[in-house]
């Protein structure tokens, strides 16, 4: 699994196709080459995301380089993803950034 930091720089090629309370849809920037997808991100964002608390359901579209995220915007703020992925330094922001990297760890020191 590649570092966490390998992680949150994959999300700069990520945004946000839509959006409503508890549902998410996130796009692989459509710039990026196939040929340059970050496969072993992408495998990893997916294992993170989930894992994690807050995240009900993860469905990944291979060829729409997309997946969609079902979350419990009683434990994610809705305007965490935006921030997060917009590169806010705002609470909402942090406390995503925090529930993520602790499944990481979590997963990565669960790992052989």
């Amino acid at each position: 699994m590649p570092e966490f930091e390998e992680l949150r720089t994959f999300l700069r090629n990520i945004r946000i196709a839509h959006h409503i309370r508890g549902r998410i849809r996130l796009k692989l920037d459509g710039e990026m080459p196939a040929m340059e997808m970050p496969g072993e991100q992408a495998r990893a964002l997916r294992t993170v995301l989930d894992r994690s608390p807050g995240i009900v359901d993860v469905k990944v579209n291979l060829l729409a380089r997309s997946c969609t995220v079902i979350y419990d915007p009683g434990t994610i703020p809705e305007q965490a993803w935006s921030e997060l992925l917009g590169g806010s330094a705002s609470a909402a922001a942090a406390l995503l950034e925090d529930i993520l990297r602790d499944t990481y760890r979590e997963i990565a020191h669960a790992e052989p």
